[in-house]
């Protein structure tokens, strides 16, 4: 519950950052400006699918399973396996970028530096789990605040400042991603967490853990992101600035659900080893209870959201309400689905995990 309390507290102080950044940005952007932003933030969620394969977990897995030294040479393979990667995906989606603008209505120039931020937000995301793992919740919350506060002041210099639209917003974004992307490799190296020697086990453990959950991830990414997509096809790009703001609002029970797995999973993993009957019956009725809790959260939200944005944004985005119940109901899932999927992680039974997600996708 300590971990929480400083994970909580640092996700709300690093998402109210550009949150409470909207009535500044709904000024300043019109909703086909957010439209526009809104699908670059989605077309990433899948390239970092693409090109991280989710390495970081196969090496917040193994902390707890090599020593030291095994797991700076596990972690150096990781890079190679990452690098490789998102050479082969970049190729692939430059070659295809027309293909891709005209199905998501996203600029063309553009679709090739959304492989690129991929790349450094994994790089950021494997800094981030070792502190995790170590349960260093501090230094955890510290980088993560940092790095939205570049990304909003860039983005405010940019869009307010500069008068780039959209184009600031998007490239407050890629410029903050490279900045900390290599500040994680520094730190990752400072620690004295990577070796690079060429090891056909360790890679063949990342890809087996990896690829299993790519299905998996692309579920993931259908189910939360793929709505604006739709949206942009069926309705248009400014509708999709519009249920984003919306959005911004409902993913408030998504952030408390993501805080409080962030302490969780390392905790639960931890009482797993053990293998002690009574602590796992204490973990049960826990869960339960944590699942009534989050579902009233979230209708309390849906309730708070119409008098929240009457005053909160402009009122070209005022009716955003509309979308809130949806979402906060579908993050209050979310919240119940991070209490029961660490047990498949723990057997890496991934596979699982693929076919459930996808199956519901």
């Amino acid at each position: 519950f300590k971990n929480t309390f400083i994970y909580t507290g640092t996700n709300v102080i690093n998402k109210a950052i550009p949150f409470f950044l909207l009535p500044i940005m709904t000024r300043y952007l019109t909703p086909t400006d957010y439209g526009i932003v809104a699908t670059f933030n989605v077309l990433l969620g899948v390239m970092v699918v693409c090109v991280g394969l989710s390495m970081h977990g196969a090496i917040n897995v193994n902390f707890f399973k090599l020593n030291k030294n095994e797991l700076k040479e596990y972690i150096g393979n990781v890079f190679s396996v990452l690098f490789s990667n998102f050479l082969l995906v970049f190729i692939i989606v430059y070659i295809l970028k027309s293909y891709f603008s005209f199905f998501t209505k996203f600029p063309e120039n553009w679709i090739p530096y959304i492989v690129l931020v991929a790349l450094f937000q994994s790089i950021f995301a494997i800094a981030l789990g070792l502190w995790r793992v170590e349960q260093k919740s501090l230094p955890y919350g510290l980088f993560q605040i940092s790095r939205t506060i570049l990304n909003v002041s860039l983005s405010v210099v940019f869009v307010v400042l500069l008068d780039w639209g959209w184009q600031g917003r998007i490239l407050g974004v890629i410029a903050t991603s490279v900045i900390f992307g290599i500040l994680s490799i520094f730190v990752i190296y400072k620690r004295e967490y990577i070796k690079f020697s060429f090891n056909k086990k360790y890679i063949k453990d990342a890809l087996f853990f990896g690829i299993p959950l790519i299905p998996h991830a692309l579920g993931g990414w259908i189910i939360t992101g793929i709505d604006r997509i739709f949206i942009n096809s069926m309705v248009g790009v400014a509708a999709t600035g519009l249920y984003s703001v919306g959005y911004s609002v409902g993913m408030i029970i998504g952030l408390l659900a993501h805080s409080f797995n962030l302490a969780w999973s390392p905790f639960l993993y931890e009482k797993l080893k053990e293998n002690n009957y009574f602590t796992k019956v204490k973990i049960v009725k826990f869960t339960y209870l944590y699942d009534v809790g989050i579902i009233v959260l979230a209708l309390a939200l849906s309730f708070i959201a119409p008098y929240f944005l009457k005053f909160f944004v402009s009122k070209n985005f005022y009716f955003a309400y509309k979308y809130v119940l949806w979402i906060a109901l579908g993050y209050a899932f979310q919240g119940m689905y991070f209490m029961v999927v660490s047990y498949i992680f723990y057997i890496k039974k991934t596979y699982i995990l693929a076919w459930v997600t996808f199956s519901s996708a």
